[in-house]
């Protein structure tokens, strides 16, 4: 072989190793792109619903009387899980926050902001017990309520019945794992029930709620023990705030 063969040979071969470097690099770049879509995309319907507001670090008054859910939440359940575990929530806020970029956050955008952040899981885990539990107390009622015309048209158009909702609601909050929530959401125009883990939202998944039931033990085992599913009949039977989750059903 000449040496002009053997320097055309090295030329090919350089050719062809930087163009299959450039076809990577192209389809790592395209790639990148659709990353940043679908993570843009992600963030964009996982946005805090509007109508939720811009809620304070500070923790707001339960909206009844420590005794007004008796018999079905005894007062001191009430007691111990206004007054000790929802206030710890944000007195561990007060702790957490001072000098993060978050400190000046309203609950919900710290709730966004820190979502699957494992460097301020603390500040998470605690936004959103804090935040749940004021949309907990906000879902019962001590006096019979009912949907509105609207939400009562979609809950039928949805689940055929308001009984048929409840039973839903019963069956899927009975079956979370461990500490959590269930919820009434909408997404989309349409709505469903679903359960969330320890402090997750559902706006984190892009679906707005309309109403929570809290089935971490210290809601219930004062009154109940074990027997969750019979906390949740009660509640879903006698305690429901259907004002509350058609006012947020309106804003929609």
């Amino acid at each position: 072989m000449t040496a002009a063969s053997i320097q055309r040979r090295k030329f090919l071969a350089r050719t062809t190793q930087g163009a299959a470097s450039a076809v990577a690099a192209s389809m790592a770049g395209a790639a990148g792109m659709l990353t940043l879509d679908t993570a843009h995309a992600a963030t964009h319907s996982s946005a805090v619903p509007a109508y939720l507001g811009n809620s304070p670090l500070t923790q707001p008054p339960l909206p009844f009387a420590e005794n007004a859910l008796d018999p079905v939440i005894s007062t001191r359940t009430i007691g111990i899980h206004y007054g000790k575990h929802h206030r710890a929530y944000f007195d561990n806020l007060g702790k957490l926050v001072p000098g993060t970029p978050y400190a000046d956050l309203s609950l919900e955008a710290m709730i966004m902001k820190t979502y699957n952040n494992e460097a301020h899981e603390d500040i998470f885990n605690n936004a959103g017990q804090a935040w749940n539990h004021n949309f907990y107390w906000n879902s019962l009622s001590p006096t019979p309520t009912e949907p509105s015309p609207k939400l009562r048209a979609a809950i039928e158009r949805d689940f055929g019945s308001l009984d048929n909702l409840h039973e839903q609601l019963v069956k899927i909050s009975a079956a979370q794992f461990g500490s959590g929530w269930g919820w009434l959401v909408s997404q989309h125009g349409k709505l469903s029930v679903m359960k969330t883990s320890n402090a997750n939202v559902p706006f984190t998944a892009g679906k707005a709620p309309l109403l929570t039931i809290d089935v971490w033990e210290h809601a219930y085992y004062l009154d109940y023990q074990n027997r969750r599913p019979d906390y949740l009949k009660q509640v879903t039977a006698r305690l429901i705030n259907w004002n509350f989750a058609s006012a947020n059903y309106e804003k929609l």
